[in-house]
């Protein structure tokens, strides 16, 4: 059903659960292993999942290819993913994440700091 982002159905079944439940938002999602990977998507999705909208606009710019709606905290969280962890997040869209890094570079570069 969601052949393009294997991460998705993970992240849908653990908001319908709270949703549900109505467990606390602030709980980190479960992500699936990938059998042969040594790499913990838990782990690598972690700041993203943090930081609230995040994986949404993420979401979007993957499938919009416009990164207008990546906030500069998100794009923090972004910079902060180690570069292992996006061949495992985007298995079928590798130019994505350097795309969004450049992107993030600017809006960071754009946003005032206090």
């Amino acid at each position: 059903m969601f052949p393009l982002n294997p991460l998705f159905p993970p992240l849908l079944k653990d908001g319908c659960s709270r949703i549900i439940s109505g467990a606390p938002a602030h709980t980190t999602p479960q992500f699936p292993f990938i059998p042969g990977s040594p790499i913990d998507l838990t782990k690598c999705l972690s700041s993203l999942v943090n930081v609230e909208g995040c994986v949404t606009e993420i979401h979007k710019a993957v499938f919009t290819g416009k990164f207008d709606n990546v906030a500069p905290m998100c794009c923090k969280a972004f910079s902060a993913v180690d570069a292992k962890c996006w061949p495992q997040m985007f298995p079928f869209n590798p130019f994505f994440p350097p795309l969004l890094k450049n992107e993030c570079s600017r809006i960071n570069e754009a946003t005032p700091t206090h």
